[in-house]
């Protein structure tokens, strides 16, 4: 039986391929990573939402040539985390 890494990776693998993105180099665990702080700052659904948008944000940016696609992604990335981070803050008891 399969790990749930290797799942996960064979399942990126068969979606970038499909998706004709084979060349596209993916850090499942830094995405995982983001939707776990939407999930838990915001609200769980917000974690494949959030991560969906950084992904478009981050293709937006690279297809427009503003950054290549890894720095595109980690700025994205980075926004979403902090964003996520600052609504739990405002959210939290006393705030």
């Amino acid at each position: 039986m399969k790990s749930q890494d290797e799942t996960l990776e064979e399942w990126c693998r068969a979606l970038l391929q499909a998706l004709e993105l084979e060349d596209i180099e993916i850090d499942i665990n830094e995405v995982l990573g983001l939707a776990g702080v939407a999930a838990h700052s915001v609200v769980r659904p917000a974690a494949p939402l959030t991560t969906f948008i950084a992904g478009f944000a981050a293709g937006l940016a690279a297809g427009s040539g503003q950054a290549d696609d890894g720095v595109a992604m980690q700025a994205a990335m980075g926004v979403a985390r902090k964003l996520a981070k600052e609504h739990a803050a405002a959210e939290a008891p006393g705030a």
